[in-house]
Formats: C-alpha cells, structure tokens, sequence
C-alpha cells in the first residue's frame, strides 16, 4: 500500500518485479495476466544453478589444446561431442533488452545529474505534453489520454515488452480499479516531481520523470526520500536498493514533445 500524506492508505498499482534477466518467466507475461502487486509482494524468480565443474575432476579444454588422434573403436571426430569453447556451444545470449531509453540510468559511477523542478524551464513541446498528461489525469477520464500517446511507430511505450490491443485497456489492466483512476494518480503522483534531462545532445535525448530515474538511490537525502515515499513505500524502496535502481513508473518525453514512455520495470 501507499500512504498518502494523511497518513491513510491508498490503493496504487506496482507493477513492477525484481527478476533478473534470465528469470523463466518473460515480462510481458507478469505486464498482462494480472493487474501489478507491490514491490514486496513479488518473489524473486529462482535462478539457474551455476554449471558445476567438469565431471570426474576433468577440466575444460583450452581453446589452444592440440587434439587428440583417433583410437580405435572411437567415433570419427565429425561425430564427437563439440569443445565447449567452440561457438556452436557457446552459452545462451542473455535476453534482448526491450527497455531501450526507458530503463534506469543510475550508474553509481557517473556524476549526479541535475535535478529540476522548475517546469518553466522546459522547452515548450515538452511543458505542453507535460501539462496535457497532467490535465487528463487530474480529470479521471483515462481517455482523455488516448491522442496523447498517439498511433504507430510514434505510439507511446507502456511496455517493456509487446503489448497487444488497445493501450487503454492495457493501461485499465494496470490499474487496480476498473477505470483506471489508479494509474492515473500514479502518473500524476510521477509527473509532479522533479525531472532529469538526459543524453543531451544526442537522438536519445530526454525529459524524465521522476529524477529518481537517473539517481543511485543510496545518494538520496532526506528530503528526496520523503519525494520517493510519495509514489513508493519505503518496503518498496528497500527492495528496489537490492535492485539498485529506481524502477517503479516513469515517463519520458522528448525535446519535440513526443510523450516517448510511461513503463515500470527493469
């Protein structure tokens, strides 16, 4: 649950898990069987073993060793199992990353970006997108976001996966009540904080929404965190400092004012 700053809980959606990248489960499948749990209700997909050793103490052979001839009654060498450390072999990709711009940029390593609150100083595209999001869902009527996320290739993210359908209805799915008045609070509860400018300079340039996209979340102060505790519980936070990211909802816009993606996840 979330509290509000009355101190009264208040029903918000996470959809969010903190699986890692070769959980079994896809992510869009967690997106779309079921309306998204708190942070802390979500068990962490159980991992792969590690490969042990090789068997009967055996090691792996170096990709240099010079092979061995033929004894007989052995199979021709077309037939032999093939060395690890030949391509055909080679150990399984980890899954494509789907998120693209829209995962977290928290590199604890890079300087902290600046932090802005100041929505004048926006360029106008952006302000304008801002403001429209903000205006459809102070309204309650989630269709009023439906030509704000636009069609094609030009379609607002709201995935890190595929999603099929109609994105409202996908966005009512998300949502714990059957209009989608909860997402809509947590898409304000977003865009009412502060924002980060990212990638400058470059075609993935961004206007994000909360700043705690591009922030370690073990550099927050104090008056940050009571920030996050506004869209998160602070259980919700503990984990996510496991992850080692924020990764509840965020939204991007880019400098032309196209509304690029509102996701959760990693």
């Amino acid at each position: 649950m979330i509290f509000s700053m009355s101190g009264q809980p208040r029903g918000m959606v996470l959809s969010i898990w903190l699986a890692a990248s070769c959980a079994a489960v896809p992510l869009t499948l967690v997106l779309t069987s079921s309306p998204a749990h708190a942070l802390s209700e979500i068990k962490r997909e159980e991992l792969p073993a590690p490969a042990g050793p090789p068997a009967n103490g055996e090691t792996a052979p170096s990709g240099n060793a010079v092979p061995m001839p033929d004894l007989p009654g052995t199979p021709p060498a077309a037939s032999q199992p093939k060395s690890p450390t030949e391509p055909e072999q080679s150990q399984p990709e980890a899954p494509a990353d789907n998120g693209g711009v829209a995962n977290p940029r928290a590199d604890p390593d890079a300087p902290v970006p600046d932090v802005v609150y100041d929505l004048s100083k926006l360029p106008e595209p952006v302000r304008r997108m801002h403001d429209l999001m903000v205006e459809a869902c102070v309204s309650g009527d989630i269709e009023k976001l439906r030509p704000l996320i636009g069609k094609g290739d030009t379609q607002t993210q709201l995935s890190l996966g595929e999603i099929e359908g109609d994105p409202i209805a996908f966005l009512k799915g998300l949502s714990g009540d059957s209009e989608g008045q909860e997402i809509l609070a947590i898409m304000e509860e977003v865009l009412n904080a502060g924002y980060v400018h990212v990638d400058i300079g470059t075609p993935q340039e961004l206007y994000v929404w909360p700043y705690f996209f591009s922030l370690p979340l073990d550099k927050l102060n104090a008056k940050q965190r009571v920030e996050l505790f506004k869209i998160v519980t602070a259980g919700d936070y503990d984990d996510m400092k496991q992850f080692g990211a924020y990764i509840f909802y965020r939204v991007g816009i880019t400098p032309a004012g196209q509304w690029t993606f509102f996701v959760a996840g990693d």
